[in-house]
């Protein structure tokens, strides 16, 4: 609460008198305490390691400048000169632990803070660093095992829980990670609780084959992230039920996805498609309809969402008797045209269009629809029944009516 720049000026006035490294290190941190000052800041600092390679103070307090700024790198490169100026000193240690846990080089994060913890007093805050750090660089194990031993000698913090949490979590045991989820959210300050943390728990409970209560946490997940395109969170709540791989996720994935192609700025055609998809797998074959026709709108380059609109149709019309699929279908294959990869989408396409014509003995277009099937699947089985039933009537006609193949189309 000081008048930081009274200080700046004294300081000045020092130096002019009488430079010296102490009062330039007083400088920097004091620019550090104003809007803008980091690069005076830095100016001073460094002023001080050309006059003194071995100032491991001010080496630290240019690699906090580089931390802040998240050049990592450079974080690491200045934490390293003052640990090699002073290398009985843990502080450095710590510091590069935390650098290199921002640079991704997890392995190294971990080294460092145990080198820490060996020259610290070791008390209880080093051993909260390097449960920090254990845990921050994917350590789970490890990270489990250490909690228990402080808390089995009696060291109490909130942290712990949401870690020990998480840890199982990732370790896949499904029992521990829910009972420590627990016990953190009753016991952490709602203040202190992160979108991420909301995810996780939803997670640990959708782990858990709890659906609804995963999806509970979900939504206060997003209703906490204060970010203006939630489309990320939205995306990853859905692909986690999308994994969960049954009725019940993909019906839930579908309401996330949908969140996002409504809702996000940043929608792709894939998040159209997995609504879609998601709805067309759970059997929710009307909202699965819209989904495909927003995106056929929104996306006309898209044929995918042409075919998929035949797909949902071809579904409901199971039997090919009404022909809702066939424009769908129709317009699909004038628009990806007759050099068409995807042999089995062409075949879900093929299969309905023959059945559809056989139901209504138009022989022309059976005919056709036959020949292009058998090009890409010869032993199909709607196929090979057709010609079947129609050879068994050619020598002996059916009585009591016609004979319909039992094989539906688009159905897996």
């Amino acid at each position: 609460g000081g008048n930081y720049q009274q200080a700046i000026d004294w300081y000045k006035a020092v130096l002019a008198k009488n430079d010296n490294n102490e009062t330039h290190i007083t400088l920097a941190d004091a620019y550090q305490k104003t809007d803008n000052g980091g690069g005076d800041a830095m100016t001073n600092y460094e002023k001080v390691v050309d006059k003194d390679p071995k100032n491991s103070l001010a080496f630290s307090r240019i690699g906090a400048l580089w931390y802040a700024a998240r050049n990592y790198d450079k974080a690491t490169e200045s934490y390293g000169k003052a640990k090699d100026a002073d290398p009985n000193n843990p502080l450095p240690y710590r510091d590069l632990a935390y650098a290199f846990f921002g640079a991704g080089k997890y392995d190294k994060a971990k080294e460092n803070i145990e080198k820490y913890l060996e020259l610290s007093d070791k008390s209880i805050k080093d051993q909260l660093a390097y449960v920090d750090i254990l845990y921050l660089s994917k350590n789970f194990q490890t990270t489990i095992s250490k909690i228990n031993e402080l808390m089995s000698g009696g060291v109490q913090n909130t942290t712990f829980y949401g870690k020990l949490a998480f840890s199982y979590y990732e370790v896949k045991d499904t029992a521990n990670a829910l009972k420590y989820a627990q016990m953190y959210f009753n016991r952490q300050d709602p203040k202190k609780i992160f979108p991420n943390d909301y995810l996780t728990y939803g997670n640990i409970w959708l782990m858990n084959k709890m659906p609804d209560s995963a999806d509970v946490y979900f939504d206060k997940s997003v209703a906490v992230d204060t970010a203006k395109d939630k489309g990320d969170g939205y995306r990853k709540i859905a692909e986690n039920f999308k994994a969960f791989n049954n009725v019940i996720g993909w019906g839930k994935a579908a309401k996330w996805y949908e969140k996002i192609a409504k809702e996000s700025p940043s929608a792709k055609p894939l998040d159209f498609f997995w609504w879609g998809g998601m709805n067309y797998y759970a059997k929710k074959y009307d909202e699965a309809s819209k989904a495909f026709e927003m995106m056929e709108t929104k996306f006309p380059d898209q044929p995918s969402s042409t075919y998929w609109r035949g797909r949902v149709s071809s579904a409901i019309d199971s039997m090919a008797q009404d022909g809702l699929a066939i424009p769908f279908y129709t317009k699909w294959l004038e628009k990806v045209g007759p050099t068409y990869e995807k042999k089995n989408d062409l075949k879900f396409a093929y299969t309905y269009m023959l059945l559809y014509n056989y139901n209504k003995n138009d022989k022309t277009n059976e005919d056709i629809y036959k020949e292009k099937l058998r090009s890409i699947d010869p032993t199909n089985g709607t196929l090979q029944q057709i010609e079947e039933i129609e050879k068994n009537a050619a020598n002996k006609p059916a009585k009591g009516g016609s004979t319909k193949p039992a094989t539906p189309a688009g159905k897996k």
